[in-house]
């Protein structure tokens, strides 16, 4: 007995283990990501700390310091302990070392000119122009060439170039010139200021919606009943056509769209013998764009959508058919009597399906219009692929990526629980009130 209590979960094990490494973890890491902002120019790991043109413009932009800005951008020449010891090390007069420690140790020159006009004035000083330059650029210290590992370093780096940083720009210094990535929920504020955003999300409402209504449970419904009442062998040659589209590789299937809808393709070359000027008819509108997008998509998902149906309406006994026939009911009273309401546990499968499937595909679409013409047709998914994974500007932002993605997992959330309670789900799982 004690041994079929743990068969059970030992057999689940497996899948368990499959669903927290292939569904659980990747949702977690996603949003983990979310909260940071991580791209191409941060990198996953640790980053280090540089002045950069850009952490330049930031201090100057975003912290209100264009005068340190300025100041860290220039080259500076400072006499310290560390150029005298590399001096000390080759064959400098030791009595002009000596002099440099004593009168200009620890002070800065805007440029190695005016640190040569102080040496010269120094009794042991080298009478060679060239010598003398060569001894400056002992000094020379630009913070701007070299990464810093670590707060301290970079500080002390500063420091050494002559120029004195209080707390607040010290703190700002450091938030410009980190490389790495932080955590943040800035992600999130700025979906909701872009005006991208809101086209995104009602192109996606648009798409999800139309596509499903349409075609992947309307379209789909009507085919299951209408191969129903055909005979069998017929029946089954329909819905094998039907499938073509689900079976067919998708860079195929859309190939094929695009050859109808290519400038020299069908449709062009069909209405030129009426004087219709051939065109791009899937990328020269956004209707055009959006009609082709909805068909290629709509008719994949109505394959799928006959299969379910019309295995559920298969699954009716055969004898409240035969009982209805010999009431009199003919086929419209059949199916809105008999069929469509045994159906509403496969129509919320689908609906619930189908509306997730929408919401996270974009492949279709990608390889149709790349979201074009213009971005009209790119959708929620589509944008966050663009954003974290490809893009022409080559930065790719995985944080804001993974923000995206996650209102996603928020949506199909939020919309599984409204299907759930639409259709009655608690009313459908209950037991009956009695036993047959």
């Amino acid at each position: 007995m004690n041994r079929s209590k743990t068969l059970g979960p030992v057999m689940m094990s497996p899948a368990l283990i499959f669903v927290v490494l292939f569904f659980l973890l990747p949702v977690v890491m996603t949003a983990v990501f979310s909260f940071t902002n991580m791209s191409t120019a941060t990198g996953i790991s640790g980053g280090t700390y540089q002045i950069t043109p850009s952490a330049l413009r930031s201090l100057s932009a975003d912290h209100d310091m264009a005068p340190l800005a300025n100041e860290l951008r220039e080259t500076r020449f400072t006499v310290d302990q560390a150029g005298l010891s590399d001096l000390t090390e080759g064959n400098t007069d030791t009595r002009f070392i000596e002099q440099l420690q004593v009168n200009l140790l620890d002070q800065s020159f805007g440029n190695r000119r005016e640190l040569t006009r102080e040496m010269r004035t120094l009794r042991y000083s080298p009478r060679s122009a060239r010598e003398l330059n060569t001894i400056a650029n002992q000094f020379q210290r630009s913070v701007g060439t070299t990464r810093y590992d670590s707060k301290e370093e970079i500080l002390a780096a500063v420091s050494a170039a002559g120029i004195s940083l209080d707390e607040q720009e010290a703190d700002a210094l450091l938030k410009a010139s980190y490389t790495g990535w932080v955590w943040t929920k800035e992600n999130y504020q700025r979906m909701t200021s872009l005006p991208d955003t809101k086209t995104a999300l009602s192109n996606t409402l648009m798409y999800v919606f139309t596509t499903l209504t349409l075609f992947n449970v309307g379209f789909a419904l009507v085919l299951a009943i209408a191969t129903h009442y055909m005979p069998k062998n017929i029946a089954g040659f329909y819905r094998a056509v039907w499938l073509l589209p689900r079976i067919t590789p998708p860079v195929l299937y859309v190939l094929l769209w695009k050859w109808l809808a290519w400038d020299t393709g069908f449709i062009s070359n069909l209405l030129g013998m009426f004087g219709v000027q051939s065109k791009n008819w899937m990328l020269d509108t956004p209707a055009h764009a959006w009609t082709f997008v909805i068909l290629i998509n709509g008719f994949v998902g109505a394959s799928m959508g006959m299969l379910v149906l019309s295995s559920a309406i298969n699954a009716i006994p055969k004898s409240h058919f035969w009982a209805s026939e010999v009431d009199g009911a003919n086929r419209w009273q059949q199916i809105r009597y008999i069929i469509l309401p045994q159906l509403r546990w496969p129509i919320l499968f689908m609906t619930c399906y189908q509306t997730l499937s929408l919401l996270a595909s974009f492949d279709y679409i990608l390889l149709a219009t790349g979201g074009g013409p213009g971005g009209s047709t790119e959708v929620w998914a589509l944008r966050a692929f663009h954003t974290a994974l490809s893009n022409y500007a080559g930065n790719l932002q995985y944080g804001y990526g993974a923000a995206l993605a996650m209102v996603l997992v928020a949506i199909g959330m939020v919309m599984s629980i409204v299907y759930l309670k639409l259709f009655g789900f608690n009313k459908m799982v209950a037991k009956p009130r009695i036993e047959i």
